[in-house]
């Protein structure tokens, strides 16, 4: 057990680690996001993290940092998630580490890939090498919440979002014409933000022709997710933005949301952001499908229209008020 200063030493250095991580919060995915410091006599000689997927991990950054390299013989290195022991578009990081010489890793949390998942950490663990295991674990695993539930779930991280009026609608009743304008221009261009960081963006049949959406980021720059809608019956016509070969798009003709999930596990698509109307959201609350919910409330009400879905049994892990309107995320219980 680490006691004491040693103790917030290690809690300080992993800190560092995530913070670094989350400058890869655009390029790394679906790779995790990590960070790495290596730290001798108590000075940090070196840091890391992995700044896009294809590109050398964290570990190999913070090694290629350290302008002293035979500093490393008595050195440690933080890393917030295991470092790996496989080839795939890079080679083993447990092996560099070896080869380094360096006596000491502490690891945030283990790497539940299966192509890890353990792995890493005995490989340097059979080289001699001292592996602390668990420092600032929950708040790693949160981090790469999303690459740690598409491999431990077998779906991708599901994200629910709408926008409500004050008294609990998302939309007026109406057969046509436009929706309820009810984001402000900042709040729609972080709604756009929040496609950026989703692999893919899901509406349901009813939103696909009563609103016609494009589902892009125009609003903000970034990667436009992956389209994605369900027409069971053949009903959406040729006209529609979604149709128009603009950006990847893909229609399911099945209305399963598990058979959805399961297909985009088999596309490698780690995070799902689903913005349709009251009934596809309620259907993904109602099944236990997701696991995270951003909710904007406007300051005005509309008396009656289309109702809000109901989250049920949920907690509240973070709210702000931005230009007038209040954003609330929440997890399931």
């Amino acid at each position: 057990m680490i006691e004491g200063r040693a103790q917030e030493n290690e809690v300080k250095y992993m800190r560092r680690c995530l913070e670094l991580a989350r400058c890869g919060w655009l390029g790394a995915p679906p790779n995790p996001m990590v960070g790495a410091v290596i730290v001798c006599d108590g000075r940090i000689i070196g840091e890391g993290f992995h700044q896009r997927c294809g590109g050398p991990h964290a570990e190999v950054n913070a090694i290629g940092s350290v302008r002293q390299p035979d500093l490393l013989c008595k050195s440690t290195m933080y890393v917030s998630l295991e470092p790996c022991a496989h080839y795939g578009k890079t080679p083993p990081c447990a092996d560099l580490i070896i080869e380094k010489r360096i006596p000491r890793v502490v690891v945030g949390c283990r790497d539940t890939f299966s192509k890890v998942n353990g792995q890493g950490i005995a490989h340097m663990q059979a080289a001699g090498i001292e592996v602390v295991v668990g420092v600032l674990e929950e708040e790693c695993r949160q981090l790469n919440r999303r690459f740690f539930t598409y491999h431990e779930k077998q779906r991708p991280w599901v994200t629910l979002k709408w926008a409500q009026t004050s008294d609990g609608f998302i939309d007026a009743k109406r057969t046509g014409g436009q929706p309820l304008r009810i984001s402000t221009s900042f709040t729609q261009a972080l709604a756009h933000r929040l496609r950026a960081s989703h692999q893919a963006i899901l509406v349901g049949t009813h939103t696909a022709i009563l609103d016609n959406p494009s589902l892009t980021t125009r609003y903000w720059p970034g990667p436009n997710p992956l389209r994605l809608t369900i027409d069971r019956y053949g009903v959406l016509p040729d006209s529609l933005q979604l149709k128009d070969q603009s950006v990847a798009t893909h229609i399911y003709s099945t209305g399963n949301l598990r058979e959805i999930l399961a297909d985009l596990y088999e596309r490698g698509i780690q995070s799902l952001l689903v913005e349709g109307g009251r009934a596809l959201l309620q259907s993904f609350i109602d099944k236990g499908l997701w696991d995270e919910a951003r909710v904007e409330t406007a300051p005005f009400k509309l008396g009656d229209g289309v109702e809000s879905p109901v989250l049920g049994p949920a907690r509240q892990v973070d709210s702000q008020v931005l230009d007038g309107h209040q954003i609330d995320r929440f997890e399931p219980l």
